[in-house]
């Protein structure tokens, strides 16, 4: 039998075992308490561009610049108002919260907007209903009228320089939400639609002369669009159509057409659109009435019935959506 002091060993050196044991344990705990932490950190710490990083883009914002200097500008926005610009942001995917609405011009019925409208007349606090977290405008804003919107969301305005250049505003809106490559896939086939289109229109009328011509609903006049209107100088700059010697020496975006102009008028082909509504809207009933006058009637295109009847909603519009439907008519109205 074993003496008391050899009982007195063995159970020393069992409770050294255990206690060796426990110490394991807990160091292979904290080895992997560590492992995890560590892991957390260079989760985290991934590169700034966030191409690995495992946190939200929600509520991070950057610097952009636009016309008036730096503006703070969410990193991923979700609820945008593009006042005047709703057409480039369906272009890109995104809707907006609000559509613009004039009460005497209504609202670019084009996009078919399924949202609130935002009368631009009233009172711009009106948009705080709608909580954008981000507002983009262009040129009919001034410096006074965008410290307005500023005070309701991050405002964007677009720079003066772009503003007649329709894939440079879609590319610099793109990039201010965050999705630059969206636009690089709009303007590829934005561009392949213009190419091919102008090839047809090329066989199709030659250097037969084009003008555009805007009734102007409230004072019965006919306004005539030059080369550099932001609404249809893409169809000669970019479609290649011809335009009368009127529209091609025209050095403002557009001029009323005088009586004694008007018989002088003598392009191959006429598009007329309404400045307001639409041809059978009962307000412009009276406007209308002038093309039945003897003057109207002498003009080379209407006797050879080469004048197109128009949606004013995309014809007075330079945007990208619009100019994609711009291109659709020519090619209905020219290429049989």
């Amino acid at each position: 039998m074993f003496s008391s002091r050899k009982w007195m060993v063995i159970s020393i050196a069992v409770m050294l075992v255990f206690v060796f044991a426990l110490t394991g344990c807990g160091a292979k705990e904290e080895s992997a308490d560590n492992a995890v932490t560590q892991q957390n950190a260079e989760t985290n710490d991934k590169s700034e561009d966030g191409s690995d990083s495992g946190q939200s883009d929600d509520g991070a914002t950057r610097i952009v610049e636009d016309e008036f200097g730096k503006v703070e500008v969410p990193v991923n926005p979700q609820r945008v108002a593009g006042i005047y610009v709703e057409d480039y942001l369906l272009a890109l995917g995104v809707t907006p919260v609000v559509q613009w609405y004039h009460p005497s011009w209504g609202k670019q019925d084009y996009l078919g907007l399924d949202v609130p409208t935002f009368d631009i007349t009233g009172s711009l606090e009106a948009l705080l209903e709608y909580s954008p977290d981000l507002i983009i405008v262009e040129g009919v804003v001034d410096a006074a009228k965008y410290e307005q919107y500023s005070k309701i969301a991050p405002t964007y305005r677009l720079k003066e320089e772009i503003l007649q250049d329709a894939p440079e505003i879609l590319k610099t809106i793109a990039d201010v939400l965050g999705i630059p490559e969206k636009a690089e896939t709009v303007l590829e086939q934005y561009s392949q639609k213009i190419n091919d289109a102008k090839a047809k229109l090329t066989k199709a009328i030659g250097n037969e002369t084009v003008a555009v011509v805007r009734l102007n609903v409230g004072d019965k006049t006919l306004a005539l669009f030059g080369i550099e209107n932001r609404y249809i100088g893409n169809i000669y700059k970019d479609m290649g159509l011809t335009p009368h010697p009127f529209v091609r020496d025209m050095t403002e975006f557009h001029e009323i057409l005088s009586e004694e102009k008007l018989p002088e008028l003598d392009a191959d082909h006429i598009i007329l659109f309404p400045s307001n509504g639409t041809w059978t809207s009962e307000e412009n009933k009276e406007a209308i009435k002038l093309l039945d006058s003897p003057m109207w009637k002498s003009v080379p295109a209407v006797k050879s019935g080469q004048v197109y009847m128009a949606d004013r909603t995309h014809w007075q519009s330079g945007a990208i959506t619009a100019n994609t439907m711009k291109i659709d008519d020519l090619l209905t109205w020219f290429v049989k």
